[in-house]
């Protein structure tokens, strides 16, 4: 009996909710598009046409992993921030919506040849979407793990941006040449608590890399360090711009002034909570 591309969209709602993923028709409809080569929309044009047993195995596979509650955009491979469109998979996270917020930060800052570090570039999310955005700035990312950096490597390969950026392995400042000095510091580093893991979404306490999301002291181990080491990289009206954890404002605020920061601003996220703070050498 041939199996109707209705009939799979029907059961594959049906089955993701029982599951409780998120967005249940979107998911499958992403999903089915993506096996099967179509446009989403071409899906609806499509519905009563029948699927072979190849396509069906493929469309079982990716159904089974979403259902096992994998993110979406790892079992795509790919997703969009800030006009730039992204391989991703399990060697980084996931660029997130709001941190384009972060990125819009950047950009009401940065002036022409300004030089900016991206600290822990993941995906090259923040860097790529910068270096997309604004041709004549001088841009450095780095990421200490070596399969991340290459990730980050591959989408500015796919987004002909490969020459704009220059990619290092570090550990925050460690391997940046002593001297070199930046207009914007930028990072959305670790900042999760573990009992914040414990209670994310199985998409993420599953299945993105846990050194990326969890950072020793309440969240806050990484932020400080990165503050610790910024002022000697940092230009004479040079910006930290960083994501944070909603509970972490005071103490960073309080932190970067006692280091000797001039200016501290906290911005608010897409729920509008405090979420990015913006620091002024």
């Amino acid at each position: 009996m041939i199996v109707t591309l209705k009939e799979i969209q029907s059961k594959t709602v049906q089955f993701f909710t029982s599951k409780g993923v998120g967005n249940a028709k979107l998911d499958t409809d992403l999903i089915l598009a993506h096996a099967l080569k179509l446009k989403r929309l071409d899906l609806y044009l499509n519905l009563e046409r029948g699927i072979d047993e190849a396509s069906l195995n493929t469309i079982r596979d990716l159904v089974r992993r979403r259902g096992n509650r994998e993110p979406l955009q790892y079992i795509l491979g790919e997703t969009h921030f800030y006009d730039c469109h992204l391989k991703v998979d399990s060697r980084a996270l996931i660029p997130r919506h709001e941190t384009e917020l972060l990125v819009e930060e950047c950009a009401n800052f940065i002036q022409p040849n300004s030089k900016v570090l991206d600290l822990g570039t993941g995906s090259g999310a923040i860097a790529l979407a910068i270096a997309n955005a604004f041709e004549d700035v001088q841009l450095t990312a780095v990421d200490k793990e070596a399969t991340t950096l290459a990730l980050a490597k591959e989408n500015a390969e796919s987004l002909g941006l490969e020459a704009r950026i220059h990619f290092m392995q570090s550990d925050w400042f460690a391997q940046i040449p002593s001297g070199s000095v930046f207009d914007l510091i930028v990072s959305n580093p670790p900042y999760l608590t573990d009992e914040e893991l414990k209670s994310a979404a199985p998409e993420v306490a599953q299945y993105e890399p846990v050194q990326a999301l969890v950072s020793k002291e309440e969240g806050l181990h990484d932020l400080k360090q990165i503050l610790n080491q910024a002022k000697p990289y940092l230009a004479p009206n040079g910006m930290i711009a960083l994501e944070t954890g909603i509970e972490h404002h005071s103490a960073l605020t309080a932190h970067a002034q006692n280091l000797g920061f001039s200016k501290v601003t906290s911005k608010e996220d897409l729920n509008k909570r405090p979420r990015f703070l913006l620091i002024q050498a």
